[in-house]
Parts: structure tokens; C-alpha cells; sequence
């Protein structure tokens, strides 16, 4: 393919986390509501604010976030949930918390992970002798 970027895959990675927010929560199995649906008449939506709801994904839109989520596996556990964090718009403060890693080791891991993505979809190997520092700078536009 040749032609992934590392803005490429940040894109596609918080498109995925976007898709994920957007599908409905899961349910127990055989969860139902025996009530019957109250059809409201007019007089009752007088002066009512509007209810917005958020359109559900497509078909291709739910595929390609199923795609996107499969690149997580090429990475160490941690890296993958760091990218995942960053991919559903969490600050930096918390997720160096809950991974107990320093703000510029986090930013460090985060250009890896994404740069190591870069590189399998662009059909290549990611040497395993060479510095996170050669692999993000390889891939750098």
C-alpha cells in the first residue's frame, strides 16, 4: 500500500474510538421493557426542547473501526491502550495516572506505537535492533 501516514492512522484510530461511542450499550440478554410505548400528542411537546440523538454508524463505518481496532494487536499491551486512551480524547494527566509513566514517556510511546502501525501497514518489518527514536523518525513525512 505505501501510502500511510502516521496523521493516517490517528485519524482512522479516533474514528474507530468515535464509531465505539456511538453504537448502543450492551444489554443483558432478554432485557425488555413489558410498559407500553407512550405516544405523546401534540399539546404534550408544546414547549419542549427536542431530543438529539447522535445518528448510528454504518455498516462500513462499524467495519472499518473493527479493521482499525485489529491494529492494536501489533503492539505491546500497553501501547495499545495508551493509543486507545489518545484515540478517545483522554488528557495526558490521566493516562500518565493510570499507566504511571511520565508525560514525555507517555508522548514517546504514543509516536512509537503510531509510527510501529505506520510501518506494518506500509508492508514493512519494524527492525528489532533499531531505536523507537529511528522507527518514528523513519516514518516522519
Amino acid at each position: 500500500m505505501g501510502d500511510w501516514t502516521p496523521a493516517t492512522v490517528d485519524a482512522r484510530l479516533e474514528s474507530a474510538a468515535d464509531v465505539f461511542s456511538m453504537l448502543p450499550e450492551v444489554k443483558p440478554q432478554g432485557y425488555f421493557n413489558a410498559w407500553p410505548e407512550y405516544f405523546h400528542s401534540f399539546a404534550d411537546k408544546v414547549g419542549q426542547q427536542p431530543q438529539k440523538r447522535r445518528p448510528r454508524p454504518s455498516p462500513r463505518e462499524i467495519t472499518q473501526a473493527e479493521e482499525t481496532m485489529l491494529w492494536l494487536r501489533w503492539l505491546d499491551p500497553d501501547d495499545a491502550r495508551l493509543l486507545w486512551l489518545r484515540a478517545n480524547r483522554t488528557p495526558w494527566k490521566p493516562i500518565c495516572w493510570e499507566l504511571g509513566i511520565s508525560r514525555a514517556t507517555a508522548n514517546r510511546r504514543w509516536q512509537y506505537g503510531i509510527a510501529v502501525i505506520v510501518w506494518r501497514l506500509n508492508g514493512k518489518r519494524v527492525p528489532g535492533k533499531r531505536s523507537m527514536a529511528f522507527v518514528v523518525a523513519t516514518t516522519a513525512p
